[in-house]
């Protein structure tokens, strides 16, 4: 996925249902591509392009790499 595909405007948080920002590979805190919830502190892997948005596919980010990754995805 790239940060200006239009899927990202609509895929949401199975939990919330709320927006999801994506989190490069390049980034040392992400090792491989995914979608973040900072509401819930929930990612979700992306694998081979596709978005793996099932409630059991997300994992809980412990609090000090939540504080990391809002910074990097605060404007």
């Amino acid at each position: 996925m790239n940060p200006d595909d239009p899927l990202l405007k609509i895929l949401a948080c199975p939990l919330d249902k709320g927006p999801l920002h994506l989190l490069a590979p390049a980034d040392p805190l992400v090792p491989d591509e995914a979608l973040y919830n900072p509401r819930l502190r929930r990612r979700y892997p992306v694998i081979d392009g596709i978005p793996q948005l099932l409630p059991s596919s997300g994992e809980q980010v412990p609090e000090n790499e939540h504080e990391q990754l809002l910074k990097r995805i605060s404007p």
